[in-house]
């Protein structure tokens, strides 16, 4: 008789033996034939069950170790190049394994996010402990579902968070991570969609209580995929960084300058400073300082802390946190222009003419000193006349010949006649446990617009130093509106009783006019916002295509590099194309422009959208208490199912169902855009006033929903509406037809 084997003793020979691990293998490795293949199958039975071994399909490993063959994720390079891999079956109790991925010549390029089959090989005397081999590519991540889970008997459903998302998904029992019912989670989809059930999904993170107070940002950072943890090779090499020296560098600490940012500000990466040009051939001229803090001495080409910073592409900024672009230790102390401490900048001095006409400049690399950091009301009370005891003494040399410029530069402003948008800015605020205290809109001072025209023109001159070197640069682009934007605008505004001219080269100056009819109107914001959607979005190119709503040719991001690739980017061009150090741009940065112009665009884009849905879901947590209470706003938008409304005292933008806005069937007119009722012939259309109560706030999505009381003073009847949403039946035939003859006129009208 053959004697089984010891529990521990197959456990060394499956470790032994990664390749050969079938129940026929270990049988055949210890002889064991016939009825004892039974005591085997149950002595691994209870080794899979006590979590020791794992089956896959009929054969065992050991758990705490991975599978000679696995799927893995790829991981973006590390700080010296090297591509590392993610696991995405580790389910040992261990610190999950590092694979260092090393692909073949003959291997197809794999990207950040994908998904490969490798073959895995043990590695001792490293920091990794496998190696992988490519053995076919499988794809990209599965898409990532963020929303609540529903516990139910077997498994549960996970219910989207997203405005406008009827779809959810079903999670099977062993999939759940033991999430609680009500709990948010991350999960990913599995398998292929079925037609018949619900797609399935299993879930990778359980994020706690939804309705948490900071859990609103969470929401956000992980719906959008956003990089909010550092690497730690990444935090390491910020630890180690150390001030910078004078060596190399110009001594600028006794250039005026001073820092000037909102209240909250959490880094300060600008500063400026102005003084009357002495020069006799530029009478009435001044001298204007822009100073940016030297990150790219902190965060050089390809080390850990610059491919993160590419990764995450910005900075994103939410009411209750900042996801930074970089290390703490490096935005909110080393870069950042302090008050009385030493710093390193890069800086333009720039000439202005009597006429605010930048008429020379010139950049340097130094050390500041910044003499105050300013708030913009601080800097505003003191050019109003009321300065603080900070601001007295600034007074002559800094304060009262920054606005002196400032008002140079609004006068060539005027004439170069930029896109003139004056849109409100929600300021949330919110209590210290993160539960929103109250929205209002920031109020906007000289002090903001001479922070913006100190920036452009700097921008305006790093991208003709630039050009001016023959040296490669990101420009900052942004086209004209298409014909079809144009026109949707052109509808809005003779639908609120303004004009936009046809058929003639698009400039800045008729949208301003279209914005100066409605300056101090009802219709102000609204057409405000409309001309603002009707824009081409901003984004970065390696080639320049001009500004259109700027009206500038040249136009480079600078000012940010705290908070912005794309500025560190044009720092390294600068330095290299004067000379000063040999942190200035790579090789690699060059022949990578393109797409790291793609690249931080859709990170912009991406922190936006966050950011946006932040904002609303604030708005909705805020007014979830006030839900059944009646709000004055506008229409801002009419769709086939319904209306959108911004409301006039927070901003926030709801959803009037069409079955809330009468008893009657309504016609959708997309050319007029709008609403005309079957029976009355009523219209509804943008820029009307409406009265509207809440209905729903749903602060989980940012969701508002609302129902019409009155429109332009005027009541709405309530009451059954029967055939809602119905077409009109023949006897109505005549009541649609005054309806659509009065959409009809109303055209008319505004054509004319």
């Amino acid at each position: 008789m053959v004697q089984i084997p010891s529990r521990q003793q197959i456990l060394d020979w499956i470790a032994d033996n990664p390749d050969a691990t079938a129940k026929r293998d270990i049988a055949k490795a210890f002889g064991i034939k016939g009825s004892d293949r039974i005591e085997l199958k149950r002595i691994l039975r209870e080794l899979e069950d006590e979590g020791l071994l794992e089956r896959r399909r009929r054969h065992y490993r050991d758990h705490e170790k991975l599978p000679p063959v696995s799927v893995v994720e790829i991981l973006p390079p590390d700080a010296d190049g090297d591509i590392f891999a993610k696991p995405l079956e580790w389910q040992g109790t261990a610190p999950m394994p590092r694979i260092l991925f090393a692909p073949r010549k003959a291997d197809p390029a794999v990207a950040p996010g994908e998904r490969v089959l490798v073959r895995l090989a043990e590695v001792e005397g490293e920091d990794y402990q496998y190696q992988a081999r490519l053995m076919r590519r499988i794809g990209t991540a599965p898409h990532r579902i963020v929303g609540i889970f529903r516990k139910e008997t077997e498994g549960g459903r996970i219910v989207p968070i997203d405005k406008g998302v009827d779809r959810q998904w079903r999670v099977l029992a062993d999939a759940t991570q033991e999430a609680q019912d009500g709990e948010l989670v991350e999960a990913e989809q599995v398998g292929s969609r079925n037609r018949i059930g619900l797609p399935q999904a299993r879930i990778i993170e359980r994020l706690g209580d939804p309705s948490a107070p900071r859990a609103v940002s969470l929401i956000a950072i992980h719906q959008h995929g956003i990089p909010d943890d550092f690497p730690d090779a990444v935090m390491a090499e910020a630890d180690a960084s150390t001030p910078a020296t004078m060596k190399g560098r110009e001594d600028l600490r006794n250039v005026p300058l001073v820092t000037i940012d909102p209240e909250d500000a959490r880094d300060h990466d600008d500063a400026v400073a102005a003084m009357p040009d002495d020069d006799p051939r530029n009478e009435g001229g001044m001298i204007l300082w822009v100073a940016i803090a030297d990150v790219a001495h902190y965060v050089r080409p390809q080390s850990a802390l610059d491919k993160e910073a590419r990764h995450r592409g910005n900075s994103t900024y939410f009411p209750d946190r900042v996801v930074p672009m970089l290390p703490d230790v490096l935005s909110g102390d080393l870069c950042s222009l302090h008050e009385g401490v030493d710093r390193p900048v890069i800086a333009v001095r720039m000439r202005i003419d009597a006429q605010g006409n930048k008429i020379g400049h010139d950049f340097h690399r130094g050390m500041m000193s910044s003499l105050a950091s300013l708030s913009y009301e601080q800097a505003q009370a003191a050019a109003d006349g009321n300065p603080d005891d900070q601001a007295v003494p600034l007074m002559d040399s800094v304060i009262r010949p920054l606005f002196a410029a400032y008002e140079l530069l609004k006068a060539a402003r005027k004439r170069r006649e930029p896109l003139d948008l004056d849109l409100p800015e929600r300021r949330i605020e919110l209590t210290p446990d993160g539960r929103v205290k109250s929205v209002a809109f920031r109020e906007r001072f000289d002090a903001h617009r001479l922070i913006e025209e100190f920036m452009v023109l700097a921008n305006v001159a790093a991208a003709e130093e630039l050009t001016r070197l023959r040296r490669p640069l990101l420009f900052r682009v942004h086209e004209e509106p298409s014909p079809e934007k144009l026109n949707a605008l052109r509808d809005v505004a003779e639908a609120s009783g303004f004009a936009l001219a046809k058929g003639q080269v698009l400039q800045t100056s008729q949208l301003n006019r279209l914005l100066a009819q409605a300056q101090g109107t009802d219709f102000d914001e609204l057409i405000n916002v409309s001309t603002l959607r009707s824009m081409t979005q901003a984004y970065y190119n390696a080639e320049n295509l001009g500004h259109f709503g700027l009206a500038l040719k040249n136009y480079a991001h600078f000012t940010s590099p705290i908070r912005r690739y794309s500025d560190l980017i044009v720092h390294r061009a600068l330095i290299s194309g004067h000379g000063w150090g040999k942190d200035g741009l790579s090789a690699q940065d060059i022949e990578t422009l393109e797409d790291t112009a793609q690249h931080i665009s859709d990170t912009e884009r991406r922190s936006m959208a966050a950011e946006r849905d932040t904002t609303d879901r604030y708005l909705a947590a805020y007014l979830a208490d006030r839900v059944g209470s009646e709000f004055a706003g506008r229409i801002s938008g009419v769709q086939r199912f319904g209306a959108f409304v911004k409301l006039g005292e927070t901003g926030a933008d709801g959803l009037l169902p069409i079955r809330e806005i009468g008893r009657e069937y309504f016609h959708y007119d997309r050319d007029a855009q709008t609403l005309v009722g079957s029976d009355t012939g009523m219209v509804i259309g943008i820029g009307q006033r409406v009265t509207v109560r809440l209905a729903e706030a749903i602060p989980t999505t940012g969701g508002l929903t609302l129902e019409l009381v009155e429109v332009e003073g005027r009541s709405i009847a309530k009451g059954p509406q029967g055939r809602r949403g119905k077409p009109p039946r023949r006897r109505d035939a005549q009541n649609a037809k005054a309806g659509d003859a009065r959409a009809r006129k109303l055209r008319r009208i505004r054509k004319r």
